[in-house]
């Protein structure tokens, strides 16, 4: 298969030599695990193949072949740059913002949260192109394998990290910024049957905790935090920190990048005495 076409004119590229080399120490390390490393990394000449080789492995059923679905994001890097930019962003935020995280190969080979939010963008081009019934088949793997369902007309930008993942929604047409954290269970939902503008707008560098929900076409302003199990109906103003059933103002948000910091104690928005 013909390596996408961007990736072959490149100069230097410090994310994918970081990861060769953390694989070929795994692989000293744990010998077994050398089919997938070789499979997955060291096969491949540069980061865009193996993201399409890994997404083609982990999507492939009795319904299209990993071959034909390698292919298809093959065409989708080569048509838009701007995946494989969005793919290595995503990739440094997951290594800066998940304590759990020790290595640039990690994402790529285990973690599904970065894998589903490539395959949404591939979805995502394939939605732009008019292919609908192609990006509606991919979005139902993403769901059936990763367990996060985003519809790919749903607009997702750059530098996300998606923590644990496990049942995520984003809506149609629900819009997510640069730089943002979600925890599991988030929800980015209608709140009825109507056919419009329906889903919420989130700002950049926002932190939504584990288990909320944010319902409508609302917005929530840059760098503000929705606390873990909260139901955000309302507009939230930039640089806040909301909470509870529905959820309200309780404070600012603490500090200038909430969803690099990862910080979800309100008691810090609080004042002395107040925790």
């Amino acid at each position: 298969m013909a390596l996408p076409k961007h990736s072959q004119v490149t100069g230097l590229d410090p994310i994918w030599d970081k990861i060769r080399a953390e694989s070929e120490a795994a692989l000293k390390d744990e010998p077994l695990l050398g089919g997938l490393i070789h499979a997955t990394i060291l096969h491949h000449r540069n980061f865009e193949s193996a993201l399409c080789y890994r997404l083609a492995s982990k999507l492939n059923s009795l319904e299209m072949s990993a071959q034909l679905l390698r292919e298809i994001a093959a065409e989708a890097y080569d048509s838009d740059p701007r995946l494989a930019e969005a793919a290595r962003a995503d990739l440094a935020a997951t290594v800066e913002r998940d304590p759990a995280c020790h290595r640039f190969m990690q994402p790529l080979l285990y973690f599904k949260g970065f894998q589903a939010v490539q395959a949404y963008r591939v979805a995502h081009w394939l939605w732009g192109e008019g292919r609908y019934d192609l990006a509606y088949f991919i979005q139902m793997r993403v769901s059936e394998v990763f367990g996060v369902d985003i519809h790919p007309a749903a607009r997702v930008g750059q530098g996300i990290m998606i923590d644990h993942a496990h049942s995520i929604v984003i809506g149609e047409t629900a819009v997510v910024g640069d730089n943002v954290s979600l925890l599991h269970s988030v929800t980015l939902g209608g709140t009825g049957k109507e056919d419009e503008d329906r889903h919420p707008k989130i700002g950049n560098g926002v932190l939504i905790g584990a288990g909320a929900k944010v319902l409508g076409n609302i917005k929530v302003g840059d760098c503000s935090r929705i606390a873990a199990g909260s139901v955000v109906l309302e507009d939230v103003p930039p640089c806040k920190t909301v909470a509870g059933v529905p959820a309200r103002i309780v404070g600012e948000a603490g500090c200038s990048q909430p969803s690099v910091s990862m910080e979800q104690r309100i008691r810090q928005v609080l004042g002395d005495g107040d925790a």
